[in-house]
């Protein structure tokens, strides 16, 4: 882990963000966020957002080409990104230590002069049109969105996507960025090596950017899943194996021992090959892998498990899950499953931190989210602290309020998705 130490910050323009200083650190990250996601729009206009945040970053009022911007951003090897999802915009970027000033100034730059030219937006669209199509081709997305859809959550398929952005015009992306983009709305992260006069000077540089103060950042949607009352089948003959998830949710956020408690039970159920459920499905051959993990919304905590596998190895694999959830739900988990998991967590912990980018990361998501910061040398304590009684009760209480669901596309059809509903449903029991 990168020895730092971080400082908030409130502007006097309304936005807010860290440095994390990094004194042996030889590159400075940024990141600059937005509320300013699908949820904002309406359903007609939804690929606006999505079609501004790929303008952006491209002809300003003084430097008015993308390609010219972008060779000026990168000639000394700096990276720039951003990506969107339902709730924000991220605007990311990553320079050498000797050119972190230069970098700011075009962060502001961009994100405050833009021209969004009629000829980057049509152009812009069409790669936003090949980006959609690309993911549409990820079958474990595809289940997912539609999935999400199903449970109530404002979120659309990238094929219902494609479709709606023919409504999409050039004046849609500046409304939207008007309404968006002002300080008080304007969250950052930024690493490096930030002693007290670079944290002056950038600072200066926010605190002057040329947006309006708007008032206040948008508060996030109320969302609350509801069960579904029978399997969600999407049929595609083309895939021969099955791709699933499992979702069961909780109309709550939870709280750090809870979230730490949900860390360790992925890590014990599917994290490794000699994991409860990953595990004992390959000793008996009957999938390359699953993945498992948990996700938060304003008012609600999802935990979900999903693989891809042959239609013959389903029956086997569901009967592995479903047995070692009961065991986790009746308190079968030993002292020496706990260790070792925590052993595993530790070690994953200190990989996550050892690079600038990695550092910002532990902090942004939670920050983005709900403004606070997490102390991150006492993560390895709040990993030692997790108790067996502790996943146990997350597990129980996930699986107690009867909000869940499963998901599968391929071709084994409608009948078959629903046997396998039938297997997990005394789960929630």
């Amino acid at each position: 882990m990168l020895r730092h130490t971080v400082y908030e910050v409130t502007l006097q323009n309304g936005g807010k963000g860290l440095f994390i200083h990094i004194p042996e650190a030889s590159v400075m990250n940024f990141e600059v966020n937005f509320r300013a996601g699908e949820y904002l729009v309406s359903k007609k206009k939804w690929e606006a957002p999505h079609i501004m945040e790929h303008l952006l970053f491209g002809a300003n009022e003084e430097i008015p080409k993308s390609r010219t911007f972008q060779a000026e951003f990168e000639k000394n090897g700096a990276y720039s990104n951003a990506s969107i999802n339902s709730y924000e915009i991220v605007y990311e970027a990553e320079c050498a230590d000797f050119e972190w000033d230069r970098i700011a100034g075009l962060i502001q730059l961009a994100i405050t002069k833009p021209l969004f030219l009629e000829s980057e937006y049509l152009a812009e669209t069409g790669n936003v049109r090949e980006e959609l199509v690309m993911r549409s081709n990820n079958h474990f997305r595809q289940l997912n969105l539609s999935l999400r859809q199903a449970y109530g959550y404002r979120i659309l398929t990238d094929q219902e996507r494609l479709e709606l952005m023919k409504n999409v015009e050039l004046e849609d992306i500046w409304k939207h960025y008007k309404s968006t983009h002002t300080t008080s709305n304007m969250r950052f992260v930024i690493a490096g090596k930030l002693p007290a006069d670079r944290r002056k000077i950038i600072t200066e540089i926010f605190e002057k950017m040329d947006l309006p103060k708007g008032k206040g950042r948008f508060e996030l949607p109320v969302e609350k899943p509801h069960s579904l009352k029978e399997a969600l089948y999407i049929n595609n003959e083309t895939v021969k194996n099955l791709y699933f998830f499992i979702d069961t949710f909780i109309l709550r956020r939870i709280n750090n021992p809870e979230a730490d408690a949900l860390n360790l039970l992925n890590i014990m159920m599917t994290e490794t090959f000699y994991s409860r459920i990953l595990g004992a499905a390959r000793e008996k051959g009957l999938v390359y892998d699953t993945n498992s993990g948990f996700g938060q919304t304003r008012n609600s905590t999802n935990w979900w498990v999903g693989a891809q596998v042959l239609p013959d190895n389903t029956g086997p694999l569901f009967d592995i899950i479903v047995k070692e959830i009961k065991a986790i739900q009746r308190g079968r988990l030993n002292e020496d499953d706990l260790k070792a998991a925590q052993q595993y967590a530790l070690g994953r912990f200190q990989r996550s931190g050892q690079t600038v980018g990695g550092t910002a990361s532990g902090y942004s998501s939670r920050y983005f989210f709900d403004g606070i910061v997490d102390d991150y040398y006492k993560i390895p304590e709040r990993i030692t602290d997790v108790t067996k009684k502790g996943i146990v009760d997350i597990t129980k209480e996930l699986f107690s309020k009867n909000i869940w669901g499963i998901g599968g596309l391929g071709s084994t059809g409608e009948e078959f998705m629903e046997e396998l509903r039938s297997k997990i449903t005394p789960l929630w029991k």
